[in-house]
């Protein structure tokens, strides 16, 4: 599972980056030429709380060896991309992927 740039917010998210900057990210990242496909609203709680709330964009990607779809998003002009591959197959799995892994890169206090 590839995910790439990740900043957790517990606010509302609407992506505010053009669609192209979105397919220049995650050709960066990814090494894949992306297509928007769709838009989705995704609603995270964990316990009852939010933990995440935005829109995640669908991408195609016409030219990745392993994905044919990415999902990504932005949060204060930082964009997170995560590959469709493995247990990651939808935009929800996305973000749940990317809160997870973000979890896991914080020290222990």
């Amino acid at each position: 599972m590839a995910i790439r740039h990740f900043c957790r917010s517990e606010r509302q998210t609407v992506n505010r980056i053009s669609t192209d900057q979105f397919s220049q990210s995650i050709h960066a990242m990814h090494g894949a030429t992306a297509s928007l496909t769709a838009r989705e609203r995704v609603h995270e709680q964990f316990e009852g709380d939010t933990v995440w709330e935005g829109e995640v964009l669908v991408f195609k990607l016409s030219d990745h060896p392993t994905a044919s779809r990415c999902f990504a998003w932005e949060v204060d002009g930082e964009i997170t991309a995560v590959l469709a591959e493995g247990p990651i197959e939808t935009a929800t799995d996305a973000v749940r992927a990317s809160i997870w892994a973000d979890g896991a890169e914080e020290p222990e206090a």
